[in-house]
């Protein structure tokens, strides 16, 4: 038995709290988890490597490969995604009414090259015409506690990228006007972000989508993508003296996808008999958005590695064997 330090983040969507508990295990592997914040685990895996299995921000993760490090290597395990672009703030001031007014305004982003944002930007260029370049950015993190810092993050040419000082936040620079808009917020609450404000208790912000269900909708009709944001990576290092680690770690982690799944199902079917939820909403097991797998995401993961490429971060378009396991490509 391999006993191996693992950590995760817990999310409304997490499909991964069997692996946490102990009631799934790959075989042959022991896991020692622990549990953070997004933000916080993937500063220290690019800046320390403190765990052997994490997840991983998948756009970090595709610039630390395209410039040949190799430290991580990638399972298809896709334990986030959203339509990011429905969750961006505005201020109710800035005369922004439709993604079209976000050129020429002073935005916010937590981090340049994090996976939400080139999610953002790709949705804003793709489908509103609004190109980086046509934006001021602001960005919260600085050096000392960025992903970029690890991945040698420099703005892309022709994009303005300006740091926010350590004493102020996104948070703090909507409420006085100095900003605009934000791409995404993330309060504090861990080592990295610093926003502390809870915009929704103030009248000065608001959703720049007002119905972002209806957006999400229109938007995975017409392209049929659901963003991936975090992606489970292993250390190459790890991998390459026990290679069969990689399908017994990407099978426990579907067994408790599946075990998640079955869970909900079960506390809805005896809704469905009672007549108290209505007969269709069965359907929605029917449908799975959020597959495991290469193949179930592979829309997504192309959409990405063009984005990346297109705003500047890459100097490549990378391949996805560079970056998966390679008993994982067929899967």
């Amino acid at each position: 038995m391999k006993t191996i330090r693992l950590s995760l983040a817990l999310t409304r969507q997490d499909f991964s709290r069997a692996i946490l508990d102990g009631s799934v295990q790959p075989d042959g592997v022991e896991f020692i988890p622990t549990v953070l914040n997004a933000s916080e685990m993937y500063w220290r895996q690019l800046r320390f490597g403190d765990f052997d299995v994490s997840e991983m921000s998948l756009s970090s993760l595709f610039i630390a490969s395209a410039q040949g490090d190799r430290t991580w290597t990638a399972l298809p395990v896709f334990t986030m995604r959203k339509f990011f672009h429905t969750r961006m703030l505005v201020r109710s001031d800035a005369g922004i009414r439709t993604p079209a007014d976000l050129r020429g305004k002073r935005v916010g982003v937590p981090e340049y090259q994090q996976t939400a944002a080139v999610w953002c930007r790709g949705v804003l260029q793709h489908e509103f015409g609004v190109e980086p370049r046509e934006i001021d950015w602001f960005m919260e993190r600085n050096a000392d506690r960025s992903h970029g810092a690890a991945t040698g993050f420099v703005a892309p040419q022709g994009v303005r990228i300006t740091p926010i000082a350590p004493a102020s936040s996104i948070g703090k620079m909507l409420l006085e006007g100095s900003l605009d808009a934000t791409l995404l917020y993330l309060k504090a609450g861990n080592l990295v972000d610093r926003s502390a404000v809870d915009l929704s208790a103030t009248g000065s912000v608001r959703l720049l989508f007002p119905d972002p269900q209806a957006e999400g909708r229109r938007y995975h009709a017409k392209t049929g993508l659901y963003p991936i944001n975090h992606v489970v990576v292993m250390r190459t290092r790890l991998l390459e003296q026990h290679p069969w680690m990689a399908l017994n770690i990407y099978s426990a982690f579907t067994a408790a996808r599946e075990a998640a799944i079955a869970a909900r199902k079960a506390a809805v079917l005896p809704l469905l008999e009672t007549g108290l939820l209505a007969a269709d909403a069965a359907q929605a097991f029917d449908h799975d958005p959020m597959p495991y797998g290469i193949s179930g995401a592979a829309r997504e993961l192309q959409a990405i590695i063009q984005y990346q490429h297109e705003q500047g971060l890459t100097a490549r378009p990378v391949a996805l064997d560079e970056l998966f396991a390679r008993s994982t490509l067929d899967l």
